[in-house]
């Protein structure tokens, strides 16, 4: 009996072992399963540039995606407005009236025109996505009218911290309320014609 006892032992063992590794199996794919499904997860840690967040859905959570932008015909000046910028901007803006188009994708487009004290004009074609609070460059305006389209045409959050914050005015003042475009096309006009910024809570 003492010899019988002896070997069961290790025999028990042995299936006990077997039974652990093929458990241990079975685990590995949930294991995998759980690592790529739970945020929480060390590589499961979403990356810069490794997909879409969070502002690239709609309020319907679908694919958030920019439609195709014209440039528009060459400002006139009697199109361009005026707006304020602030107490320590450099240059002057204007904004070609004619050129304001509200996108299906939440973005206000328009013709910019900044000049500075000493004569010096820029001209461009951007745009002001109200949802991020985001700003892009599509086009440089020539002299001879035409124009060249940006080399870096990236989103780019808007800043508030420089004295030439031209887009933050935009974006607060005229086009934007609640990450929303702040109404039709020609009420964004009169808004900027008459300088009737949006009251904050209105």
């Amino acid at each position: 009996m003492a010899f019988d006892f002896a070997f069961r032992i290790p025999c028990t063992t042995r299936k006990i072992s077997q039974l652990l590794a093929a458990s241990l199996m079975l685990l590995g794919p949930a294991a995998q399963v759980h690592a790529a499904s739970d945020p929480f997860y060390p590589s499961a840690v979403s990356t810069p540039g490794s997909g879409l967040s969070d502002e690239d859905f709609d309020d319907d959570g679908k694919s958030w995606q920019e439609v195709k932008t014209e440039i528009p015909p060459a400002p006139q000046a009697a199109n361009l407005v005026s707006f304020y910028v602030s107490p320590t901007a450099t240059m002057n803006f204007f904004i070609d009236l004619s050129s304001i188009t509200a996108g299906a994708d939440g973005v206000v487009r328009y013709t910019m025109v900044s000049k500075s004290q000493a004569g010096a004009e820029n001209i461009s074609y951007e745009g002001i996505r109200c949802q991020t609070y985001e700003n892009k460059l599509y086009a440089f305006g020539q002299k001879d009218g035409s124009w060249s389209r940006a080399r870096l045409s990236g989103w780019k959050q808007i800043s508030e911290s420089s004295g030439n914050r031209q887009h933050a005015a935009l974006a607060k003042d005229y086009l934007c309320q609640d990450g929303m475009i702040a109404g039709k096309v020609d009420e964004i006009r009169g808004r900027i014609r008459n300088n009737r910024p949006i009251k904050p809570g209105s």
